[in-house]
């Protein structure tokens, strides 16, 4: 094919989870269309930023305007896919950046990022539409800590964890109050902000969701069953440790309702690409938002390929649309 388009896939991130990063960007590598995109990965760490060529060449980014030299050609990007988990491509840095080059990408803008990154404060937003949530709090570093005044107010169990991070980095389950304070240090160790939340017993379920033009598709629900005390890194990550069943056991009425919420809360944030919302359905069947995810897990085994699969779509064609809806804004 002539003409065809340079696509940048931006793995890496300055955070722990750029390891999950890497192995998304792998993902995402397998299912664009090779035949329409010319693919390239892109590394973004705070030492360098390089496209890798082939497995044996790299080259370093020009940011002035996010192009490379290779065999004394100039290459430009046309699209950008984001697949960072954590800072600065989950965040909203990089959307600023690209905004600024008017190159198109595949996520969320500036503001619905730093909104969603942010869980203590996307989770109060969204409450603001109904949505219900965790009781919760938000520690700075500079805060002083009272273990006892948390426990007052959130009860026992909490879960302590980066208000700015993800994958289950640093998020531990505190089951005594002696345990409050080295899970709020180690939360810290990860993020800027810690936030200690409720524990809400029940199912726990997630829920993809994109729009191409003018045309959102809501996708199955995968329902996830842990075999550790929770869904931490080990069970997101290591198949042996957890179960996650596409389309969730749970009834049409709740599938109705979590597929609208989700919906909705994409209007909401004012959301663009693949989103992922998680929730929690109590023993009363009471939905409850956990966390928005902007850049999911893109491995052949996350959770949206899964519930892509599962909906009867093709992701090659679901990637093709998300990038070409983008492009044609820019026309």
């Amino acid at each position: 094919m002539k003409n065809k388009k340079n696509i940048a896939i931006i793995a890496g991130g300055y955070s722990s989870e750029i390891v999950i990063s890497v192995k998304s960007a792998g993902g995402i590598y397998s299912f664009l269309d090779k035949e329409k995109y010319n693919l390239y990965v892109v590394y973004v760490t705070k030492d360098k930023w390089t496209v890798q060529v082939n497995e044996k060449e790299e080259y370093p980014i020009d940011k002035n305007d996010f192009s490379f030299v290779y065999n004394g050609l100039k290459i430009q990007f046309d699209f950008a896919y984001i697949t960072i988990h954590g800072t600065p491509g989950e965040n909203g840095l990089l959307q600023g950046y690209f905004d600024m080059l008017g190159i198109p990408y595949s996520c969320c803008g500036v503001l619905a990022a730093s909104l969603t990154f942010n869980k203590y404060f996307c989770n109060n937003y969204l409450k603001g539409f109904g949505v219900q949530i965790a009781p919760s709090i938000c520690l700075r570093k500079k805060d002083k800590v009272n273990p006892k005044e948390i426990i007052n107010q959130l009860k026992l169990p909490v879960f302590v964890k980066p208000n700015d991070g993800g994958s289950s980095f640093a998020t531990t389950k505190v089951t005594a109050i002696e345990q409050l304070q080295p899970a709020i240090d180690e939360a810290f160790q990860e993020g800027e902000e810690v936030m200690v939340e409720s524990f809400m017993a029940g199912t726990e379920v997630t829920c993809g969701c994109y729009q191409a033009e003018d045309k959102k598709t809501v996708l199955p629900i995968t329902e996830v069953v842990s075999k550790n005390d929770f869904f931490d890194f080990d069970a997101k990550y290591n198949p042996a440790s957890v179960e996650e069943i596409t389309p969730a056991r749970i009834s049409k009425e709740l599938t109705r309702e979590i597929q609208n919420l989700t919906a909705n809360i994409y209007d909401w944030i004012n959301a663009k690409g693949i989103i992922r919302v998680d929730f929690i359905i109590s023993p009363e069947k009471e939905v409850r938002m956990l966390e928005v995810n902007t850049t999911p897990g893109m491995t052949s085994t996350s959770f949206i390929p899964q519930q892509i699969k599962a909906a009867g779509l093709n992701i090659t064609d679901v990637l093709s649309e998300i990038i070409e809806s983008e492009l044609s804004k820019r026309k």
